[in-house]
């Protein structure tokens, strides 16, 4: 299954409405209806386990299920409902319930999830009655270890919509105070961007620590397993304004890979302000994110607007001990995006801040080309330039914050707002050549200070090409100040790599702006 039929089932089911509620009926699987006896489970064993696993063969799991599950139409998979009054820990005085997802159609491989409590965890069995279903096939009769395809979180200030979601491969999602989902992150990506078939690594069973009563933190724990390597991971969730996870891996690789991606977020561009390119919609701009912000090792912050691009692009932002990253939404103004459907206007940002040093590597970006919303086709990790080699273990740990505002910004740099393309030259005047505009706006910072006479200049440079007709001036409406500039390409159709700062003298006044801007072929330049 690839990415993009992943996020299309995710968001429909994500998105179902809960069935009534009554406050009378009896709840199964508050109970935690469990196969075999309770063994002693720790975050030390799981990785013991994941350990002891990546010297074995990998197995499949994908394709075992029932006839009846393998072959259910999407209509029918989308009437199988779970029951919120059979939620985990819904009779308990608890601040957390759990809703289960079904397996069946896209979600093939069955993922064992285990009740933790008291240092005891028991695999909850598969519950029949734990379901509705109104579709035309018949499930048959299903084994109680059937197991499940993932689970979401629910939290006491508003049970019937969930805020963290972990389903198909090893994706997980979580929401803000907007409640509104958008872009996920991963356990793992590997060979992300390359010329072969992406590896897709699966999360194959949870444990579910039971929170103490009172507590508002919940503790998730996960097996990784692919072909390539093993893993162990704890997730400690605590939600706000701001859904904030402490994220603590361990990586035991099988093989050596190509390319790893550590602590992945997966989101989808399809058009805005700065790419029109498949601006085929009534809405004027379609995205979950609009950029990739970078704080690197040295302590410079890099915003790089994202793109829908005519072919696969793979940028490497090469760095040492990263201080965070992340795909952020920075635009929500509903005016922009029109949409009253999807809101991509609310849509979260996500911002990964890594523990401890990371050493040498690089943020990859890669951006895929799409037709259309319903294909996820930006991708961002961390890249170690150090390989993974097998009989080795990788310890990672880093905080990854859901929401409207990331946890970290620029404090004495102004920020970029909005990027702007066009074409290029001067109005009322023939142009000559064929040349591309862009307009950025930065406000925040020290612009605001700035006297209206102040001689704030754009620091523009470009890998190939001219640069012409540059400027930077006050821009009123939101307090802060517009550079533009004209890229005049050359007859190479490769991609131009652009940036761009305002500066006062010596004083740096904006995070620094990174574009890769890829001239059309020769045809469409007249």
């Amino acid at each position: 299954m690839d990415r993009r039929t992943l996020i299309k089932t995710f968001a429909a089911l994500a998105g179902a409405q809960a069935l009534p509620l009554s406050a009378l009926m009896f709840s199964r699987l508050a109970q935690a209806e469990t196969l075999g006896e309770a063994r002693p489970f720790s975050y030390t064993w799981l990785k013991g386990h994941a350990r002891a696993l990546a010297g074995e063969p990998w197995k499949s799991e994908e394709g075992s299920l029932p006839g009846s599950l393998k072959h259910l139409s999407w209509d029918d998979y989308q009437a199988i409902r779970f029951l919120p009054q059979e939620a985990l820990w819904r009779n308990d005085d608890n601040a957390f319930q759990v809703q289960l997802f079904h397996l069946g159609l896209y979600f093939q491989s069955p993922v064992h999830i285990y009740e933790v409590e008291n240092g005891q965890a028991r695999e909850l069995a598969y519950q029949p009655d734990y379901f509705s279903y109104e579709g035309e096939e018949p499930l048959g009769t299903l084994p109680r270890d059937l197991g499940y395809a993932g689970f979401r979180v629910h939290f006491h200030t508003d049970f019937e919509r969930d805020l963290v979601a972990f389903l198909g491969a090893s994706y997980f999602r979580a929401v803000g105070s907007d409640m509104q989902y958008g872009l996920s992150a991963r356990g793992l990506a590997i060979d992300t961007g390359l010329n072969r078939e992406e590896e897709f690594p699966q999360f194959t069973a949870f444990w579910l620590e039971k929170p103490a009563p009172g507590s508002h933190q919940m503790v998730v724990y996960a097996l990784l397993d692919s072909p390539s390597t093993t893993g162990a991971y704890a997730f400690t969730m605590t939600p706000g304004r701001n859904t904030v996870m402490k994220v603590d891996v361990a990586l035991y690789p099988r093989k050596p890979m190509e390319r790893v991606g550590v602590a992945p977020l997966t989101s989808m561009y399809q058009t805005g302000e700065n790419d029109r390119r498949m601006a085929n919609d009534w809405r004027p701009e379609i995205h979950d994110s609009d950029g990739l912000a970078v704080h690197n090792g040295q302590g410079d912050w890099l915003w790089r607007p994202l793109v829908n691009p005519r072919s696969v692009r793979v940028n490497s932002f090469v760095d040492k001990n990263p201080r965070g990253f992340g795909l952020l939404q920075r635009d929500r103004d509903f005016a922009r995006y029109q949409d009253d459907g999807v809101f991509y206007d609310k849509r979260p940002s996500a911002w990964i801040e890594p523990h401890g040093e990371w050493g040498a590597g690089s943020v990859m970006l890669v951006e895929i080309p799409t037709k259309d919303e319903t294909f996820d086709n930006i991708v961002a990790f961390w890249n170690p330039e150090e390989p993974l080699e097998p009989g080795n273990e990788y310890l990672y740990s880093y905080t990854l914050t859901w929401g409207e505002e990331p946890p970290r910004q620029p404090e004495a740099l102004a920020t970029v707002q909005a990027t702007r393309t066009g074409l290029g030259g001067v109005i009322g005047q023939k142009r000559e050549y064929f040349s591309w505009r862009f307009a950025v706006d930065f406000a925040g910072g020290p612009l605001p200070l700035l006297a209206d006479d102040a001689e704030v200049e754009p620091v523009i440079t470009a890998s190939r090409g001219r640069v012409e007709i540059t400027s930077a001036r006050p821009l009123a409406s939101i307090d802060g100040f517009r550079a533009m500039f004209d890229l005049v390409p050359d007859d190479s159709l490769e991609p131009i790599d652009l940036r761009l700062q305002l500066k006062l003298g010596d004083q740096v006044l904006t995070e620094t702006w990174l574009y890769q801007y890829t001239p059309p072929p020769e045809q469409e330049r007249a």
